[in-house]
C-alpha cells in the first residue's frame, strides 16, 4: 500500500513558522509533523511514502538525506572513518517527488500517477494529525467499492459555547470540545481511477476531484469521532506541542 502525502504548500496561515521551511517540516515535540504523521502510518504496517514536494522542498529532502545518520547513536572510529550506527532507524521507503512551485493539490497528485496507477493507496496533507485506525479505514474503503474514501472528522470548536435559557445564558464552556457539522479530515484512501477526475497542475483535489466524486456517487465518508487536528495557526501548534510535552497526544499510537 503506498502513502501519498502532499506537502508542496505555502502554509501562509502560519507564516510565522513557513517563511523559512515548508509547513510539514515545523516540529512538535522536536520532530516535523510530517514525521509523526508517517510514525501513525507505519505503526498500521503502512511504510512506503511519496511525498509530493513543491515550496522549500530542498528542506524536506536535506531532512531524510540526514535522519538516517543523525537519529539514533553512533560510534565513529576516526582512524577509519567507519561509522557504526547502534540503533535501528525507520524501515520506511520514501520517494521525494518535485511537483512543482505553483502546483495546485490535484495537480500534486496527478504527477504522481505513474507510480499510483496499480492500486489502491492512501492519500492526505502534510499538517494534521489523528488517532484514526487506518486498518479500519482501508476495510470501509473496500467494503463499498467505490472510487475514494473520505475521512469524516467533527473539528474542535475554536470559540467557547454558550447554552442559552431564553435571553439568558444558563451554562457557558470555556473550550467547547466537538465543533459542529462534519468535515474531510483529510485522511483518504484512493482508487487509481480518481485521475480521470484530474488534468493537469492547476486541478484542484477538492473541487474537480472530490466534489465531483460526491456528484457521481463515488465518494464514501468514513466517520471518525475521536481525536483529529490540523496545524493551521500558531495557536494549532501550540496546541499539539502542549499535548506532545504532557504526554497526552492521542495521535502518538506507536510505542
Amino acid at each position: 500500500m503506498k502513502i501519498v502525502i502532499l506537502a508542496g504548500g505555502l502554509g501562509t496561515r502560519l507564516s510565522e513558522e513557513t517563511e523559512i521551511r515548508p509547513k510539514p517540516m515545523v516540529e512538535i515535540g522536536g520532530r516535523p509533523i510530517l514525521w509523526h504523521i508517517m510514525k501513525h502510518y507505519a505503526h498500521h504496517g503502512l511504510k512506503e511514502f511519496f511525498i509530493a514536494l513543491g515550496y522549500r522542498g530542498e528542506v524536506i529532502k536535506r531532512f531524510f538525506m540526514d535522519f538516517p545518520l543523525l537519529d539514533g547513536s553512533m560510534s565513529i572510529d576516526f582512524a577509519s572513518g567507519h561509522i557504526d550506527r547502534q540503533d535501528e532507524s525507520e524501515d520506511w521507503v520514501v520517494h521525494l517527488k518535485d511537483t512543482g512551485q505553483e502546483t495546485n493539490t490535484g495537480g500534486r497528485l496527478k504527477r504522481l500517477e505513474p507510480f499510483l496507477r496499480e492500486g489502491t493507496f492512501m492519500l492526505t496533507y502534510g499538517d494534521g494529525v489523528c488517532d484514526i485506525d487506518f486498518d479500519e479505514l482501508l476495510k470501509f474503503h473496500r467494503s463499498h467499492g467505490h472510487i475514494a474514501t473520505v475521512s469524516a472528522v467533527r473539528p474542535p470548536a475554536r470559540f467557547g459555547g454558550l447554552i442559552f435559557d431564553g435571553d439568558m445564558v444558563s451554562d457557558f464552556t470555556e473550550k467547547a470540545q466537538i465543533g459542529e457539522g462534519w468535515i474531510n479530515g483529510g485522511f483518504l484512501v484512493c482508487e487509481p481511477e480518481i485521475f480521470r477526475y484530474l488534468d493537469g497542475d492547476d486541478s484542484s483535489l477538492e473541487v474537480d476531484a472530490l466534489e465531483r466524486l460526491a456528484a457521481d456517487r463515488q465518494l464514501a465518508a468514513f466517520r471518525h469521532e475521536g481525536f483529529w487536528q490540523c496545524m493551521d495557526t500558531l495557536r494549532d501548534k501550540r496546541l499539539l506541542e502542549s499535548l506532545w510535552s504532557g504526554n497526552r497526544a492521542p495521535w502518538k499510537v506507536w510505542e
